[in-house]
């Protein structure tokens, strides 16, 4: 599967390797830098990648080897965020790539090298698992630009690192490296440069072996408590993992235990 998302500038693209579907984000001359068009077509993709039974896990990257995501297309904002309401229409659209991440059944990584900056840090952020090559760079420029961001990517910065540590990120619009995204927990690992391809697809192949139900349940549940315990999440919540124990999975995992083997599960 290699289906290209195309827009006057720059492309998102997803493809399947086996069981880990990629999303990549494409506009090397800027950086991997998003258009609106490429907002747009983000949720699009997510779920063409949940839909495929195949796909285990999804790994968001940008293309090329010096650029994550480095945010919006800031070019395009005298058009299309010219006014309060066309910025609030361009925070929806943002805010919809943002989710489509967050609550993809499935696990999502985000696969940083080099810039990760503004709304590249929110898609990143929207991600369940975050690595980082050594030298990478993050930030949030808003102050500089005179922006306020949406709140769901507030809300996600917040969880991420804790109310100071996102008041530093947003009051200064200071850049930091992969040491510091470390230690306020920004990134949850950080490896050299040349053994990030390594490193992602031996986690991704750790991920395709486990139990899928038992993963979606288990990020349901997460988002559920880390979102303030609302009524039908938990429910939502409790469900999947009713499904679970009903599951051929589930069985699978036991016999699996018992015969000391390698389980095989199926997603069923």
């Amino acid at each position: 599967m290699n289906t290209p998302l195309a827009s006057d500038q720059g492309t998102i693209s997803t493809r399947r390797d086996g069981s880990v579907g990629w999303l990549v984000v494409d506009n090397t001359a800027k950086r991997n830098a998003l258009s609106l068009a490429m907002w747009k077509q983000v949720p699009s993709a997510i779920d063409r990648l949940v839909a495929d039974p195949n796909v285990r896990v999804i790994v968001i990257r940008g293309a090329g080897e010096t650029s994550f995501v480095s945010g919006a297309d800031i070019s395009e904002f005298a058009q299309t965020r010219s006014t309060a309401v066309a910025a609030k229409a361009y925070d929806a659209i943002n805010v919809a790539a943002f989710k489509a991440l967050k609550h993809a059944a499935k696990p999502t990584i985000a696969m940083i090298r080099g810039h990760c900056l503004g709304g590249g840090l929110g898609l990143a952020l929207a991600c369940d698992l975050r690595i980082a090559s050594t030298g990478s760079v993050f930030g949030i420029p808003a102050a500089r630009l005179g922006i306020a961001y949406p709140l769901d990517a507030m809300s996600d910065i917040v969880q991420a690192i804790g109310p100071s540590a996102a008041k530093r990120l947003l009051f200064t619009a200071e850049r930091i490296g992969t040491e510091e995204a470390l230690r306020i927990q920004l990134i949850g690992e950080a490896v050299p440069e040349p053994d990030l391809d390594a490193r992602i697809a031996a986690l991704c192949a750790g991920l395709a072996n486990n139990a899928p139900l038992t993963q979606s349940a288990a990020k349901l549940a997460i988002n559920a408590i880390a979102a303030g315990c609302q009524n039908e999440a938990m429910t939502l919540a409790a469900k999947a993992a009713e499904i679970c124990f009903a599951s051929q999975d589930f069985e699978e995992g036991r016999d699996a235990f018992l015969e000391k083997r390698q389980p095989n599960f199926s997603g069923n």
